[in-house]
């Protein structure tokens, strides 16, 4: 059962200048992120696709996006396979069924843009 779909776009060009702030890159990404994103030819990039991922999961879950973007709350784990959504136990006792949806990203890259879809999945 979808309990709901989030998208969010983030402009690259605005997180480059976010990103200028030491301070707004360690309040916001957690290290494996900042560690990810500084690997990469443009960071910008990086960090405006998990800025956007805390969006679409917040449009899709209902979670207030504050409780996600400040301090551990959710964060993007790069893996093998796929990019991976993890969270904190405070924001998974903030969903329905406790921790026990599934949550599919994907987050892709294009010129000035980044964009994330989230689908927050339940057990039927």
């Amino acid at each position: 059962m979808i309990i709901g779909i989030g998208v969010d776009m983030c402009r690259v060009s605005r997180m480059e200048r976010a990103i200028r702030s030491d301070r707004f890159v360690q309040r916001v990404f957690s290290p494996g992120e900042i560690g990810y994103a500084l690997e990469k030819a443009v960071p910008a990039r990086h960090f405006a696709a998990c800025f956007a991922a805390r969006e679409a999961f917040s449009k899709a879950s209902g979670i207030p996006m504050y409780s996600l973007v400040f301090g551990p709350g959710l964060w993007v784990e790069r893996t093998q396979a796929a990019p991976q959504v993890r969270m904190a136990p405070a924001i998974m006792e903030l969903l329905p069924f406790r921790g026990e949806e599934r949550i599919h990203l994907s987050l892709t890259h294009d010129g000035d843009y980044a964009v994330a879809v989230v689908v927050v999945e339940a057990p039927a």
